[in-house]
């Protein structure tokens, strides 16, 4: 009896003890994020230091560099840290759902199927911009599904998904391409939309991903717990009580409104949702609770990092954020790919 309490408070030393260190990686995190939103806002064409960034935040006049701030650099640097933040999740619960640990919303094929039918509002109803997101939705939601009947063959196999979602990509793909050619005259900026970038991102565009990333980050935390029972095997997920199909599709859901609020502001970045995850795992570990939260401010700092690297690197030329994305997520995927498989 004895030797049971002491290997019982040993267990739950060691428990606290690793909670401790998941508590003391977000707070790096956070402080991480922090630090990327600063420099966001202090370097660029005109450099600003980050006093007179403090007092134009707090309403104290710093000149001219008070329009940078307000109007070109702040609402960039949100939408690039809310991209962030929800390319990561999204890429974090696709690859609980999937069982993948390759899935993401790019290399899957669900921004593909947001971003079809968001350039189809686009083309079609350019001045209704606010039904951008959820077509996109819409659209990320089909290629889910698409992606999730066509891997189905008995149950859902790692291989099958990361197949079909090739497959899916590559078709909604074209059907992109070829709208961009049919109608060129009407799609403005799509050589940096189809890459992924923020260019001229303001507050109309924080409005439009806003309300989307709260909703989404929410519904993420609260389906932590079920993300973890399904990590355990379809079958002893049943056994505990999980619904685990219904499970599948909520969560799904939430991995699509994700992706699609962040294709519809930012265009077809990619390689974020499978990076940050695998990242934040490696370090915080495999428990949703924390791996979702790790996920997030990761996200938003390699974003936001990659971003302020794109505008100033080759100025005055600025890249596409997604140029730097897919230049470290190319070979991230690869060794992924020979590691996993």
């Amino acid at each position: 009896m004895q030797n049971k309490k002491s290997g019982k408070e040993k267990n739950r030393k060691f428990g606290m003890s690793i909670n401790m260190w998941r508590i003391l990686v977000l707070v790096v995190f956070a402080l991480f994020a922090v630090g990327a939103v600063v420099l966001s806002l202090m370097l660029g064409s005109v450099a600003i230091s980050w006093q007179e960034i403090l007092q134009a935040l707090f309403g104290q006049s710093v000149g001219i560099h008070d329009q940078i701030i307000w109007n070109i650099r702040l609402p960039r640097t949100i939408v690039a840290s809310l991209v962030g933040m929800n390319l990561s999740l999204s890429g974090a619960i696709l690859q609980a759902v999937m069982k993948n640990p390759l899935a993401d919303p790019h290399i899957i094929g669900i921004s593909s199927g947001a971003g079809l039918t968001g350039v189809l509002i686009m083309i079609l109803y350019p001045h209704m911009e606010y039904l951008i997101t959820p077509a996109a939705f819409v659209g990320a939601m089909g290629a889910a599904v698409c992606i999730y009947i066509l891997a189905w063959k008995g149950g859902i196999r790692p291989i099958r998904v990361i197949l079909a979602g090739v497959a899916v990509s590559a078709f909604l793909g074209s059907g992109i391409s070829a709208l961009m050619i049919f109608y060129s005259d009407r799609v403005s900026g799509a050589l940096m939309w189809l890459v992924g970038g923020l260019s001229a991102r303001s507050w109309p565009h924080v409005e439009i991903i806003l309300p989307y990333a709260i909703a989404g980050m929410i519904f993420a935390f609260l389906g932590s717990r079920q993300l973890n029972v399904l990590q355990l095997g379809d079958e002893l997920a049943k056994g505990l009580g999980l619904h685990v199909e219904l499970t599948r599709i909520v969560m799904t859901a939430v991995a699509a409104l994700l992706a699609a609020s962040a294709v519809a502001v930012v265009g077809l970045l990619g390689f974020v949702g499978l990076i940050v995850p695998h990242a934040a795992r490696l370090i915080i570990g495999t428990d949703y609770r924390f791996l979702l939260p790790a996920a997030a401010l990761l996200g938003m700092s390699v974003v936001t990092i990659s971003d302020t690297f794109a505008r100033i690197a080759f100025a005055p030329i600025e890249l596409p954020v997604g140029i730097i994305m897919a230049f470290i997520g190319a070979p991230f995927f690869l060794f992924l790919l020979r590691r996993e498989l």
